[in-house]
């Protein structure tokens, strides 16, 4: 079975899908694995690392999606401007499209690989299960992210972190507030207490008391109306405007003493809940810092602008869109050891695609499926 791994496109985009460590697994395996050449160069990753592990490097795009059963790609297909044509039209009718692609089935990428009658996986849509941990893409990414939080935290701060005993005098520790406790925030506690701040942290889900316990941050605990915070697969639920407004009350006291605020909170398919407002960051004292990590989604903060740095009233408040491509490598290994597992699960042991749809996590992965892909020589299985 031939597996393609095209170079990205989308702008500012450093990850690869398959690092030379996992074709070399997937070749052993007895899959022909073709890499369009420079795939892996901004991660780090040269042509003829991929040559040693067994891959085939095509001089182009199209040269290497022709004839793949299997297209592995970091992000959604967007226009090729370089072979003039939409990356979907360049995916071979029938085959098998991994990538992240949303929730989000009538987007134009999923309509058009629709067209084509791909049968395509999003790597948002893996369920939340112990199963399937070993192929959750986003939280790997989210670790990467919750980590680069805290470190640009510190680098924007006019002060250091840990508490210092100095001949000319003590020096406190930085104030840290992670908001959203998932694994963002609680990598982003986590490095941040390594690097010497007293850190604070909440999430409209109780259970997680004891991780951020755990990790030496302190849980600031809201008692809302509605009890039932959480989706079954472990995401925040939105709250009602009535808890909305009381999480607000109670955070604002903490924000205005914060050196640091990293924000996390998400809502799968929904705008991104805004918990620090305008005025809380006015309460602020100049030279604190607010990192959002939710800023592609609309930002927990009011005044965040997804991409840009903005400046108010003496506090800095960052919008890093795409955070996992600012560490190229090991995002790529991670996210490439996540798409083997799942293909392990998809591949049957003659080395052929067997995609059984009654497995939960190929069927929940599924975002567009082909019309009699069960028939279909690449694509074997179940009609759902």
């Amino acid at each position: 079975m031939r597996i393609a791994v095209p170079k990205e496109t989308t702008p500012r985009e450093t990850r690869v899908a398959l690092v030379p460590e996992t074709v070399a697994r997937l070749v052993k395996a007895g899959q022909e694995i073709v890499v369009e050449t420079g795939a892996g160069e901004a991660a780090g990753f040269t042509d003829d690392a991929y040559r040693t592990a067994g891959a085939s490097i095509a001089p182009s795009a199209p040269s290497t999606y022709d004839g793949s059963q299997v297209i592995a790609k970091v992000r959604e297909p967007i226009d090729n401007p370089a072979v003039g044509k939409h990356e979907a039209d360049l995916v071979p009718e029938g085959a098998v499209y991994i990538s992240f692609l949303g929730r989000d089935k009538t987007t134009p990428a999923v309509t058009k690989l629709a067209a084509r009658k791909v049968t395509a996986f999003s790597m948002e849509m893996i369920p939340r299960t112990s199963r399937a941990q070993s192929m959750d893409a986003l939280s790997s990414m989210a670790g990467l992210s919750g980590y680069k939080a805290a470190l640009w935290g510190a680098a924007n701060l006019g002060k250091i972190y840990p508490l210092k005993m100095t001949a000319a005098g003590t020096i406190a520790p930085a104030n840290v507030f992670v908001l959203g406790c998932g694994v963002a925030g609680l990598e982003a506690l986590a490095t941040s207490r390594k690097l010497g701040a007293v850190v604070e942290a909440y999430d409209v889900r109780p259970a997680v008391k004891e991780e951020v316990e755990s990790l030496g941050g302190r849980f600031v605990q809201v008692e809302l109306a509605s009890k039932d915070t959480a989706t079954a697969g472990g995401y925040a639920k939105e709250l009602s405007a009535e808890d909305q407004q009381r999480v607000k009350e109670l955070l604002a006291a903490h924000v205005a003493k914060s050196d640091v605020i990293i924000t996390t909170a998400a809502i799968p398919g929904r705008k991104a809940p805004v918990m620090v407002t305008e005025a809380m960051v006015a309460s602020m004292r100049p030279g604190s810092v607010i990192v959002d990590l939710a800023a592609e989604t609309g930002g927990n903060c009011e005044l965040t602008v997804a991409g840009e740095t903005v400046v108010r009233n003496g506090v800095t408040i960052l919008g890093p869109i795409n955070v996992p491509a600012t560490l190229p490598l090991h995002a790529s290994m991670m996210y490439s050891r996540n798409v083997h597992s799942l293909l392990k699960l998809m591949i049957n042991k003659e080395g052929k695609l067997n995609l059984d749809f009654e497995d939960d996590i190929i069927r929940d992965s599924c975002i567009t499926r082909a019309a009699g892909a069960e028939t279909q020589p690449a694509v074997a299985g179940k009609a759902s």
